[in-house]
């Protein structure tokens, strides 16, 4: 017999086997003698109370064996198809685009600008030691996309554009952990994806499809309202692929390509973003506030069965939405300008979850009016309104990767840091009013959010908090668009624009699922 059981457990037994079949047999009042096998089907954490909770869904089979589940997916040789599709970005949007494609006997030809996902290293590096940032390959360009080495956050509400289940177990056929299956809130790491997007890379090969690394989009000719050409630089040399279908999924980074939008006529649109900073504060401490710890004895013996403790703030503030973005428990903030002249940052964790601080986005949403400045700029209005905190931050902090930074509670407080605490942002910071970088108005919300955070969260505005400019990249601040059902842009019959890039996806899997949906979307 087998049964679907919801169970509220403690940690403690939520991770031992022996106990948790014990809460079972009590639950379904069965005998140590029935034999009983157990499959954890989903897992969250309750810490809302003093006790903390893990709350269970799981498969019991009573005097039977427990269902083998196999993943497997088959991706037959396109190498010789008719049909092909040219895919712009080898992000998620475009490597799962690419292997629907392959599905459904389409050939997906991926054009990449940035390098394979081992060569990218040598990039990164550059920026946290060097400073040096190169436009084509850094955190954002390149395969895998920002996410690659930016945290591999897997938690989406996108629900309803496709079957998360499915993405995610194309990712554990290509070597996630089938824990990914299980979390409410799945994690790969960064030190983890870039061999799982190297399987996916294979896979694309095996069955006959092509990636192009260093090649950028230049251009692209359009007759008679269909894209019929794409021109591309490859390590300096210019090429024109001749194309029938083309999947964009360039990333919300990739300026360049609005640009080339707007100037060949391409309706795009300005969109709402979030702009704001990182704000950093000891994973002890956090861990302390969430799980209701007294002492430092206290948060060691909980973390023995519990991970890095997150969180999630949200605060309206004169009408505007203050929130908590991309938060990273045990995680390093990182440097990812895709630009010389400008300071970014993102933050990301490694799988364990293990290093000493834990950051968040803390941003301010942005509508629409809020472009007024820079509306001579048309659609692009708020790529400018980026550039310019951007570069000001760069400015402001040496002209370098430094990045500008201030005390939590000085911030708050209205004063200047004469120093600062030790922050995991490699380059390094530099003690810099943050109302500066931000401005009266953006200052001046994010001051009464924190404010408010701090009365949410007892211990926030610690002493040892820092936040650290500019979080800008929350999403792209223009959106591409494209026919609701036929997802092609309304101008360009073969063009269909996916992913955050385009401003139809908000990470990972979202933006697989758009990949998905796009290749799906082209007629066979």
């Amino acid at each position: 017999m087998k049964s679907t059981l919801q169970l509220q457990v403690s940690p403690q037994t939520a991770l031992n086997q022996h106990l948790l079949k014990q809460e079972v047999r009590q639950l379904l009042d069965i005998n140590t003698e029935t034999s009983l096998d157990i499959k954890i089907l989903k897992r969250s954490i309750d810490a809302r109370g003093r006790k903390i909770k893990i709350n269970l869904t799981v498969n019991a089979f009573v005097d039977e064996l427990p269902d083998e589940e196999i993943i497997s997916f088959q991706y037959p040789d396109v190498s010789a198809a008719q049909k092909t599709c040219h895919i712009i970005g080898a992000g998620p949007a475009g490597l799962f685009a690419a292997l629907r494609c392959i599905e459904r006997g389409i050939k997906p030809i991926i054009i990449e600008r940035g390098k394979d996902v081992k060569a990218r290293r040598r990039d990164l590096a550059a920026i946290n030691k060097d400073h040096i940032v190169n436009p084509e390959s850094n955190y954002c360009f390149g395969e895998g996309g920002a996410g690659t080495y930016s945290d591999g956050k897997l938690y989406t509400r996108s629900n309803k554009r496709g079957d998360v289940n499915r993405i995610l177990q194309i990712l554990v056929f290509h070597g996630a952990s089938p824990e990914i299956l299980v979390e409410a809130h799945p994690h790969i790491g960064t030190n983890k994806l870039p061999q799982l997007i190297q399987n996916i890379r294979q896979s694309i090969l095996n069955a006959g499809g092509e990636v192009h690394f260093n090649t950028r989009l230049d251009d692209i000719e359009i007759k008679n309202s269909t894209v019929i050409g794409l021109v591309v630089d490859h390590q300096g040399n210019q090429q024109t692929h001749q194309v029938q279908n083309v999947i964009l999924a360039t990333g919300h980074s990739a300026r360049d390509i609005y640009e080339l939008l707007y100037r060949k006529a391409v309706t795009i649109e300005a969109k709402p973003f979030a702009l704001g900073v990182r704000a950093e504060h000891p994973q002890e401490l956090i861990d302390r506030i969430q799980y209701h710890c007294g002492s430092l004895a206290e948060v060691i013996e909980k973390r023995e069965y519990l991970p890095a403790a997150s969180y999630s703030l949200v605060q309206q503030v004169q009408g505007k939405g203050v929130y908590s973005f991309c938060m990273c428990p045990g995680g390093i903030i990182a440097p990812c300008a895709t630009a010389p002249g400008e300071v970014v940052t993102n933050g990301w964790s490694p799988s364990k979850r293990n290093n000493p601080y834990a950051n968040s986005g803390i941003v301010v949403g942005l509508e629409l009016n809020d472009f007024e400045k820079y509306r001579k700029h048309g659609p692009l209005a708020g790529l400018y309104l980026q550039k310019e905190f951007e570069q000001r931050a760069w400015e402001l902090a040496g002209k370098k990767q430094t990045a500008p930074a201030q005390r939590l509670a000085d911030f708050v407080s209205g004063t200047q840091s004469l120093s600062l605490p030790e922050c995991s942002y490699r380059p390094g910071v530099k003690p810099v009013n943050m109302f500066d970088v931000l401005g009266k108005q953006i200052g001046g919300i994010l001051q009464q959010g924190f404010k408010a955070f701090g009365n949410k969260m007892r211990g926030y505005l610690d002493k040892d908090a820092i936040i650290v400019g500019v979080e800008s990249r929350t999403s792209t601040p223009v959106r591409i668009p494209r026919d609701k059902e036929k997802l092609c842009h309304p101008q360009l019959s073969n063009l269909f624009p996916c992913g955050e890039g385009a401003g139809y996806a908000g990470g990972i899997v979202s933006a697989a699922m758009d990949g998905e949906n796009c290749a799906a979307a082209i007629i066979v």
